[in-house]
């Protein structure tokens, strides 16, 4: 009777976090019920298009046959597994929904593409033409494309790992046309009264009785300029539609994302809603009860559109979505369609692209979002830091302002959108990059995603064409330099990297994996930082420090962001960190979790610890108790 009462007391004792994905599970382990506390998860985004391809020429504007494209065959086991040896939990397939290319794919019973409304050669990811169907570029055959992604679901699932895919709900292609509708659906627009700007059940805004212009421009030509069949400076869409972007004009700016339309979600030109407005206290319901508000609610068309495409997508497989510029889009309508995904799929994992912090909680509460971005405050902070422009004391005000949302805001370094880490407008190098990816992993619970050729310090140096240096171009047919060399011609192995980037990626396997296992990063954060820099000796602008913790693993890291300067000082655990640890006076060996083979003493004396720490430019601990 004993026994039993003390496993009830244990349990009853035992912290449930109840974050957006990582509950934890109960399972049964020698008759005994286990819980399972969460972990940390990694996302791998790969540019489909890229990742596989082996072509090295790189010619500005090149080809599909000049330049080469990756296909979703070119994810065998081989590379799936090297990938989830990386640390990863979820691959991140960017541009799989098909989008306008400039080829002739007309003999598939594909229409072609005008280039005076695609961006670039390959076409941007973000103009989805068809969301039924999958990229033709991708495929081996592009008959079967859709056969060959389902098959890659497959494949993924069974190298344990996760698939994500893009939604991109503001915004569709100027060319849309469905191809593979599901019985019933009917293309956006279809049904449309074009006669007026706005109407609810409208999928678009329009220009009355004003015929759409492409935009003209001084400095860019499609194609470069190449003669096309179907580029004479004009595209026939009478009446013009509202611009992606929200542009109003039936000739949009040629910096205006010209090449998509607005998707009307309810919102009238005035900025009113035409819809059903969730009430107050649903910010702390769940989903379940957030499902159960719409049920029979009278929505707009185009929520009901998005929503059947989201579960079309579901049905194939695919774990979760990331929503592109979800802010454009009324957080009511997420709360829709993002409760019929959980209704679905409870484990469905969720990435949204909000860059207004003031809204985030109303995308996260009302919205039903797993995880934003968190670009505008830790991405652009640990940007500054290494360029010199800010020190790192901020980051503990931006963690501990965002307290109660920090395990929804995803963290990352590197993306499609974004120059890449390791180049000279941004770091400045790999190693550079080392100190805020540790940072950026270990401040908080949320997932870390990277993207691919970070891990091998890819600079984003190839001129693509429409897309420029400083990041790798989502536009056009190009090779990925460093990434290739780990490809080595489909052996995934690494074969052609130098020692340094063969070192780079070994720190993202340690850093990565040890993140997927620790208990302490899933924990409670507390910064050292203040103490540090107004009390200790030899303490240089560089270093920034902080501790984290749960009940069964105590973290201190310290890294120094300098690539100038090895600090040497005694750093201070704070009396209030020592005391929330429960350790007692005397000498403890804190061994570094990146490599294992560097340890130091932490001496608790008068209820303070202290540590001797010697930290080279762009070095970082992660030191266990």
């Amino acid at each position: 009777m004993k026994k039993i009462v003390l496993l009830l007391f244990v349990l009853s004792c035992t912290i449930h976090m109840t974050f957006a994905q990582n509950k934890p599970k109960s399972v049964m382990k020698n008759k005994m019920v286990v819980v399972q506390q969460p972990k940390k998860e990694v996302v791998y985004q790969v540019f489909t298009r890229l990742f596989g391809n082996k072509n090295t020429t790189n010619k500005p504007w090149g080809t599909i046959e000049e330049n080469g494209v990756g296909k979703f065959n070119d994810f065998t086991d081989k590379a799936l597994q090297e990938i989830k040896k990386l640390g990863v939990s979820y691959v991140w397939y960017t541009g799989v929904p098909h989008h306008c290319v400039i080829n002739d794919y007309t003999k598939y019973g594909i229409s072609n593409d005008d280039p005076d409304v695609v961006k670039g050669r390959a076409g941007s990811p973000y103009a989805v033409k068809d969301y039924y169907n999958v990229n033709p570029d991708l495929a081996v055959n592009p008959a079967k494309r859709m056969e060959e992604f389902e098959a890659l679901i497959v494949r993924t699932h069974k190298n344990n790992l996760k698939v994500i895919i893009d939604i991109v709900p503001n915004h569709i292609a100027r060319n849309y046309k469905g191809t593979n509708n599901p019985k019933g659906v009917r293309d956006f627009g279809a049904d449309d009264d074009t006669s007026i700007e706005y109407d609810r059940n409208n999928n678009f805004y329009y220009i009355p009785n004003t015929p759409f212009e492409v935009p003209t421009s001084d400095t860019y030509k499609p194609l470069n300029g190449e003669a096309n069949p179907l580029s004479d400076g004009k595209f026939i869409e009478n009446p013009a539609k509202w611009t992606g972007n929200g542009s109003r004009k039936s000739k949009p700016d040629s910096n205006d994302w010209y090449e998509t339309v607005k998707v009307n979600y309810g919102i009238k030109p005035d900025g009113s809603k035409d819809f059903p407005e969730l009430p107050a206290g649903y910010d702390k319901k769940s989903y379940k009860e957030h499902f159960a508000y719409w049920k029979g609610k009278d929505v707009p068309n185009s929520w009901i559109k998005f929503r059947d495409i989201a579960l079309f997508w579901l049905g194939k497989g695919v774990d979760g979505f990331r929503y592109d510029m979800a802010e454009m889009v009324p957080y009511e309508f997420w709360s829709y369609m993002n409760s019929a995904i959980k209704m679905r799929k409870p484990d469905a994992f969720i990435i949204a692209e909000v860059y207004n912090p003031k809204e985030y909680r109303n995308y996260i509460n009302f919205g039903k979002m797993d995880y934003l971005y968190d670009k505008v405050e830790t991405y652009d902070y640990l940007k500054d830091i290494i360029q010199g422009k800010k020190n790192p004391d901020g980051l503990s005000e931006i963690q501990n302002n965002m307290a109660d949302i920090e395990h929804h805001m995803l963290h990352f370094l590197d993306n499609h959108d974004e120059q890449r880490l390791a180049s000279p407008e941004f770091a400045g190098s790999p190693e550079k990059g080392k100190p805020l990816m540790v940072v950026s992993t270990t401040i908080n619970t949320a997932p870390t995603m990277v993207y691919f050729g970070q891990e091998v310090g890819e600079a984003g140096e190839v001129n693509g064409g429409f897309g420029t240096r400083s990041r790798t171009s989502i536009f056009d047919y190009v090779g990925v330099p460093n990434h290739q060399r780990w490809m080595n011609d489909g052996k995934f192995d690494g074969g052609k990297l130098s020692d340094s980037e063969k070192e780079l990626r070994d720190f993202y396997k340690r850093l990565l994996n040890f993140s997927l296992k620790s208990d302490a990063l899933m924990g409670k954060f507390q910064e050292i930082q203040t103490e540090n820099r107004n009390e200790t000796v030899g303490y240089d602008a560089g270093i920034y420090s902080y501790v984290r913790w749960s009940a069964n693993e105590k973290l201190i890291i310290v890294v120094n962001f300098s690539w100038l300067k090895t600090s040497n000082f005694i750093l201070k655990i704070p009396a209030d960190v020592i005391s929330k640890w429960k350790i007692k006076e005397g000498a403890y060996k804190v061994n570094d979790q990146l490599f294992n083979n560097k340890s130091t003493i932490l001496q608790v004396q008068n209820g303070v610890g202290t540590m001797v720490i010697k930290i080279a430019p762009s070095e970082s601990y992660i030191f266990k108790m």
